[in-house]
């Protein structure tokens, strides 16, 4: 199954579209489908909206959203929801997923074989929020749309 537009949208008719929702469900097909859809994404801001988004950014981005999606399928029942958000100069990857179970960042173990997705989200990314909601959770990461991050 395709996944279905939930809301694209700025703050009035013509301001720039920064956001973007998704609701995931289907095969595992979806994870390549949302890396798609992220890249998509930040080239539509990039062109239409006139806003630096950097190849890095891309690259980035895309690999988050895999492994959240990826987590997401793999241990919540139902649909995921993906909402991208441009903020300032920064992106935020939301998945929401049906699992209240919240992830917890492993110990490093060179031997251990998969289980790695939050550690590199961890990585990559500028910030991580992990929050329940009352039905499952949403797992946020920010990401710079510039080649070096800006600090604080």
């Amino acid at each position: 199954m395709e996944p279905v537009p939930v809301d694209e949208r700025g703050a009035a008719p013509d301001a720039p579209r920064l956001r973007a929702s998704y609701a995931l469900d289907g095969d595992g097909a979806w994870i390549a489908r949302a890396r798609h859809l992220a890249a998509a994404f930040l080239t539509r801001v990039r062109t239409e909206d006139g806003l630096p988004v950097s190849a890095r950014a891309v690259e980035i981005t895309q690999l988050v959203v895999s492994e959240l999606v990826t987590n997401a399928r793999k241990y919540a029942p139902g649909p995921v929801r993906l909402d991208l958000c441009v903020l300032g100069d920064a992106l935020e990857v939301t998945v929401r997923d049906g699992n209240p179970v919240l992830p917890v960042p492993r110990a490093a173990d060179p031997g251990r074989v998969g289980q790695h997705g939050l550690e590199i989200v961890m990585a990559v990314a500028e910030g991580l929020d992990v929050q329940q909601e009352p039905a499952g959770k949403r797992v946020t990461a920010r990401i710079s749309l510039l080649d070096t991050p800006a600090a604080g």
